[in-house]
């Protein structure tokens, strides 16, 4: 007789009489004993975070929940107009748009620091001087690529992103200021240098540095985005059941399109 196959994991588990998740009874250890945040945290890393780091991590959800009317809200909204029997849709229709200009900036910026720092040969930087420096070559060889440094600037805190300061200081108190956050400061220092003005450096791009510095995952940190958003867009949902907007965006665009002549695509076409 073949052998069963089996599939082995670390994280939730059935039988008859209990539910196991992270090999603790979920009824008895994690229900009313574990807060979300440290879950998820626990989930990814599998591994359970002190409390310095929960709050670091949570700080980081929390700083990614909600921003107002942006396209990922404004999808949900609209998806729920023409769905309303399919909240999931509505969910996933504004978690789709995490990418490279909302959300996304989180896992690119992360990566990005990594990066750099794993280029480098020895230790890290053990003063703000060699930090600047290697911001400054960073950023110069960026210029020089023509590519944008991820984390640098927004479209409407061009005087500074208040999420910036808040989540570095909250690292630091919990002695969790690694080097992607090191770094990360450090190109806010040195790059007008460079770029020939400053630009702020944005809370999306912070939390990929900070959840860079807690050792997660950097394949799952646009995951960690979505799952503050997720938390964000049910608000909008919430919101859109008491106070709807979204027939006002729909018939806004609808009621003042205007007619032009065919613009036929021709391949180098390039729109921005």
């Amino acid at each position: 007789m073949a052998e069963r196959p089996e599939y082995p994991t670390a994280l939730g588990a059935s039988s008859r009489e209990r539910i196991t998740l992270l090999g603790h009874d979920l009824a008895a250890d994690v229900m009313g004993e574990v807060g979300f945040g440290e879950l998820a945290f626990w989930l990814a890393a599998q591994r359970r975070p002190g409390p310095g780091e929960t709050r670091v991590f949570e700080a980081v959800l929390a700083a990614l929940a909600d921003h107002g009317f942006t396209p990922t809200a404004i999808v949900t909204r609209l998806t729920y107009l023409s769905a309303p029997d399919s909240v999931q849709g509505a969910l996933a229709a504004g978690l789709l748009g995490g990418g490279s200009r909302f959300l996304g900036v989180t896992e690119d910026t992360g990566r990005f620091l990594h990066g750099v720092l794993d280029s480098v040969d020895g230790d890290p930087p053990a003063t703000d001087a060699e930090w600047d420096a290697l911001a400054l070559r960073t950023v110069r060889a960026e210029r020089e690529a023509k590519r944008f440094v991820p984390g640098l600037g927004h479209h409407v805190h061009k005087d500074g992103d208040p999420r910036t300061p808040r989540l570095m200081r909250i690292a630091a108190e919990e002695g969790l200021f690694g080097p992607h956050l090191a770094l990360f400061a450090a190109i806010g220092r040195v790059h007008p240098e460079v770029l020939g003005r400053r630009l702020p450096l944005n809370g999306a791009g912070v939390c990929g540095a900070a959840l860079a510095d807690l050792g997660l995952p950097l394949e799952l940190l646009r995951g960690f985005a979505l799952l503050a958003r997720t938390a964000g867009l049910i608000g909008q949902l919430a919101e859109e059941l008491r106070r709807p907007v979204g027939n006002e965006i729909f018939l806004s665009v609808d009621l003042n399109n205007r007619s032009v002549a065919p613009d036929p695509y021709s391949p180098g076409d390039r729109h921005g």
